[in-house]
């Protein structure tokens, strides 16, 4: 249930049967959501899917090969020079 049962504007909404902006509310009736056009006869429940996987980033992904590190030297590491 993501919306309570008053009936609210979505502001910018345009209706997909008349083209209306600014006319379609939402609520929730017997916990399904609904979207209405208060212009025309336009219904509609709304199923929202909600992700229960999260992306894969470069921080989180499980590759178990991990990249090659390889040593850079600037400056000569032998000391006996000085």
């Amino acid at each position: 249930m993501a919306y309570s049962t008053k009936r609210r504007f979505m502001a910018g909404a345009v209706c997909p049967r008349c083209s209306t902006m600014d006319s379609i509310v939402v609520y929730n009736l017997e916990g399904k959501d609904f979207r209405e056009c208060v212009n025309c006869d336009f219904k509609e429940e709304m199923r929202l899917n909600i992700a229960t996987s999260e992306l894969e980033t470069r921080v989180n992904h499980s590759d178990a090969q991990e990249d090659d590190v390889q040593v850079i030297n600037i400056l000569p590491s032998d000391k006996s020079d000085q």
